[in-house]
Parts: structure tokens; C-alpha cells; sequence
């Protein structure tokens, strides 16, 4: 059900991608897992629904929705498809650092494209050395005439194989953070290779690892100032964060809805399985909890849209949502019993895709130590 206390524009767009996403996303989801990518004809779909432009403003060919927005429609999508809802936020994070960090031209050149379904935009930060320890990375980017030339390897890249362009974040100068610089790159360029990891699950995002040898890179390419990537990628994964939780939520409740329906219609020894309390209350207990994990995602967007510190919310609700939805989606699939251990029913690979997010865009444990810092104090969390 569609939440009757949100604003009714956001409650009205959000049933009908609820009604979009279940007659056109739902029925390929499987498939996407299959062949291992996004229907070109599928994403058009998408775009032309206006949901891959949520975060750009109209004049960009986008939406302007607020955040509140973004993660109910988020959570909408990954009830019907986890992959595509996945790529919603991917896109909204790479806008809001273009809007944030872009010029006015780059953000007319490069936005537009992302929007119309036309280039599917990836976030290009960890490495093979340095996952959670983004600030140690050492893709290098060395100043050259015109530009700029990278070389080095990101890993673990969303949408790495189907990917037209990335956000790469490169080193410009010695230390951590303050010597990483953004760059908007064309991963087409033919001195990038591309090697494709075969995962558990989300298998149609793509996850590849990018090798950059010697590949120049315009000038008028740079994002921001010199040195200021860090701080961009870092504000922006907050807010993406709370939206992942949702894309989550939003998987293990369709999970829960048809275990539910399962323990109505399904009759064991005279009576609805549904009566039976072993079956009902870990199904009350998977709903309550998606629930409450639902408010606390909202509570970090509601708190982003407002201009406050969302940090705390945004990373508690990381650090609980897909270990939660797994767990939800998990029980789910023991409801059905033997039926639902087959890729006849998508129970299955929503488990395989919701641990991917336990892993992906922060892990539980960083995802700790950002509150632990803000509770306790950063000496406390080191």
C-alpha cells in the first residue's frame, strides 16, 4: 500500500510506477538475471517514465523531485525489478555530483543523455586495494596538454560492462582524501578495457573491473575542483545510502507479499498454512521490521531535502536494510517450501541480489563506524 501520509503529488506518482513497474519491469526480471544486462528497450521504458532523471531538474530533461520522492519511487521499482530499481539511485548519485560539483556546461552536456535512457552512467570509486578505504585509492591522474591521462584500475563497478560513461575518481596529489579529483570519463575510449566478474547475483548491473591505460581525458572533463572528488562522492553516497534501503525494502516486501498470499492458498492439513502461528509470525515479525526500517530511510531523506544532517539515519538504515530484506526474503522462500527452490518463482535470485547490497556501497561495518563517529565521537571510531 502506498503510504496515505505522504504529499498526494509524490503519493500519486508513486502508484502509478507502482502500476508501471509491475507490468513492465516485474514480468523481465527474471530474464535480465539471465542474459546478464538491462534491455536496451527496457531502460527507454524507463526513462521515458521519467525515472532515470529524478534528480535533474526539468530544464535537464528531469524531474526535480526531492529525495522523499526518489526513494518511494526507488522502493516501487525494486519490489518489481531489484537490478532496475538499483539503477535509479546509481543515476541519482551520479546527477547530484554532476549538480553539485559541474559546471553549468557539463552539466547540459552530460546529464541529458543519463536521463533519456540513451547512457547508462557508472560510479567508478573502489579498487582492487582500496574498497572501504576509498581515501587510500591510487588510480593516478597526471596533468598532460589539454588534459588530463589516467591509469589504473577500478573494481567492483556497477554496471561496469553496460556503462558509457563513468565518474572516475583518480589521484591528483599526495595524501588521502584532499588529493582525489573527479573526472567524467567515456569508458568507450579505446584504451580502456573492461573484465566482467560472473557473480552470485545481481547479475544484470553488469559488475566489472575497468583497466585505464594511459587514457586521456579532456580537460573541460574535470568535475569540480582539483582534489575536491572525495568530498563530492562522500556527500552524495549519504543520501544514495537511505534510497539502496529502499530498493531493498522494497524486494523483500514483494517477497513477503507473496508469502503471505502463499499462506492463504496453500492448505495443509485442513486449514490455511497461514493459521498455523510458525508460519504467521515470522511473516508479521519480516513485515514489522521492513516497516520500521522504511521510516528511518525516509527520515534520512526527509532530513536531506530539509538541508540537515542526514548522516546517522542514512548509514543506520544501511547498515539494516539488506541484511534485513535477505533475511525477509529468505523466510519468504521457506513458505513456499520446495516450489520456490527452483528459478521458476524470482524468490531465489531476490536472496542472490539483496546480498549484494550487504556488500556493495558500503558495508555494515562502515556503514557503523560512520554513526560510531557521530555518537561517540570521531576518536571513538578510528
Amino acid at each position: 500500500m502506498i503510504d496515505p501520509l505522504l504529499p498526494p503529488d509524490t503519493a500519486e506518482f508513486a502508484r502509478a510506477v507502482r502500476d508501471f513497474a509491475q507490468a513492465e519491469l516485474r514480468p523481465r526480471y527474471q530474464e535480465h538475471d539471465r542474459v546478464g544486462r538491462l534491455d536496451d528497450k527496457v531502460l527507454k521504458l524507463v526513462a521515458d517514465m521519467g525515472l532515470l532523471g529524478l534528480r535533474a531538474p526539468e530544464s535537464l530533461g528531469g524531474q526535480g523531485a526531492d529525495c522523499v520522492t526518489i526513494g518511494v519511487v526507488a522502493e516501487e521499482v525494486g519490489r518489481a525489478d531489484f537490478n532496475i530499481g538499483y539503477l535509479i539511485n546509481n543515476t541519482a548519485l551520479v546527477t547530484e555530483v554532476l549538480l553539485n560539483s559541474g559546471t553549468d556546461d557539463q552539466q547540459r552536456q552530460f546529464i541529458p543523455p543519463i536521463t533519456r535512457g540513451e547512457l547508462v552512467p557508472a560510479l567508478c570509486l573502489s579498487e582492487p586495494e582500496h574498497g572501504s578505504d576509498a581515501a587510500a585509492l591510487e588510480t593516478r591522474a597526471t596533468p598532460t596538454d589539454g588534459g588530463w591521462v589516467l591509469s589504473g584500475e577500478k573494481t567492483s563497478i556497477t554496471f561496469g560492462m553496460q556503462a558509457g560513461a563513468g565518474l572516475v575518481f583518480a589521484r591528483t596529489g599526495p595524501g588521502r582524501a584532499k588529493g582525489i579529483t573527479a573526472f567524467y570519463v567515456d569508458l568507450n575510449h579505446e584504451s580502456i578495457t573492461r573484465s566482467e566478474f560472473h557473480d552470485l547475483g545481481g547479475r544484470a548491473i553488469g559488475r566489472a573491473a575497468l583497466h585505464f591505460d594511459d587514457t586521456f581525458v579532456p580537460g573541460d572533463r574535470l568535475i569540480g575542483p582539483v582534489g575536491g572528488g572525495f568530498t563530492q562522492v562522500m556527500k552524495g553516497f549519504e543520501f544514495a545510502r537511505a534510497i539502496i534501503s529502499l530498493v531493498c525494502i522494497g524486494a523483500a516486501s514483494a517477497s513477503i507479499d507473496e508469502a503471505l498470499q502463499h499462506a492463504r492458498d496453500r492448505k495443509a492439513f485442513g486449514q490455511p498454512i497461514g493459521k498455523f502461528q510458525g508460519v504467521a509470525f515470522p511473516l508479521v515479525e519480516h513485515a514489522t521490521h521492513l516497516a520500521a526500517a522504511r521510516l528511518l530511510a525516509l527520515r534520512a531523506l526527509q532530513l536531506k531535502d530539509r538541508g540537515l544532517d542526514h548522516r546517522v539515519e542514512a548509514n543506520m538504515a544501511k547498515s539494516w536494510a539488506p541484511r534485513l530484506a535477505v533475511q525477509a526474503a529468505h523466510d519468504a522462500l521457506l513458505v513456499f517450501g520446495h516450489s520456490a527452490y527452483s528459478d521458476e518463482y524470482p524468490l531465489g535470485q531476490r536472496i542472490r541480489d539483496l546480498i549484494g547490497l550487504e556488500l556493495g556501497d558500503g558495508t555494515a561495518n562502515i556503514t557503523k563506524l560512520v554513526v560510531a563517529r557521530e555518537l561517540l565521537g570521531r576518536q571513538f571510531a578510528t
